[in-house]
């Protein structure tokens, strides 16, 4: 959390949406809420890496994100 408060200006300047991912989702998530009390509405946790990591590599996962 303390690199995004140093970093901040950089992610407001990011093309948005951001989609925030970590280890297991909790870190992304309370950057998350963070950026979005700072104004930023283009922000979502996309859950933990294995989450992610276990979607790309399930097709039937896949679909059910489109």
């Amino acid at each position: 959390m303390h690199e995004v408060v140093q970093r901040i200006d950089e992610l407001k300047s990011l093309p948005k949406p951001l989609i925030l991912i970590c280890l297991s989702g909790n870190r992304s998530g309370q950057v998350m809420h963070y950026l979005r009390s700072l104004g930023m509405e283009e922000v979502y946790n996309g859950g933990g890496w294995y989450e992610v990591k276990e979607m790309k590599n399930s097709p039937d996962k896949r679909q059910q994100i489109r």
